[in-house]
């Protein structure tokens, strides 16, 4: 899948949710909900990377690529509900990072 095929399909999840969340809870989340879900997200995600490295006891392969997945799935949403074209803004951001980052090597270390 590009970019767009994975918007597209974390968008299709994102109105499940929002269904879902109308159905059982009367509301939506709202962004900064959205945003406080990324962060437990990244969290568990933090865990299980140390328990990959051996630092913590649990996780596996499964549980680390369920995270990132969901990881993913909330910056996808957020960039939608922020209005934020993240193909471009990573596009953009990657080529400010390549010039940073081969003004500080030594010449012909690239």
């Amino acid at each position: 899948m590009d970019l767009h095929e994975l918007q597209a399909r974390a968008l299709r999840i994102h109105d499940l949710y929002d269904e879902l969340n109308q159905h059982t809870r009367g509301r939506v989340w709202t962004r900064e909900e959205f945003m406080l879900g990324f962060v437990g997200d990244v969290g568990d995600l933090a865990k299980l990377v140390m328990a990959e490295e051996g630092a913590r006891p649990g996780g596996g392969r499964q549980a680390l690529e369920h995270e990132l997945a969901d990881c993913l799935w909330s910056v996808l949403i957020l960039a939608h509900r922020y209005g934020v074209d993240l193909d471009h803004a990573f596009r953009r951001t990657m080529d400010e990072l390549d010039g940073s980052i081969r003004a500080q090597l030594p010449p012909g270390a690239d």
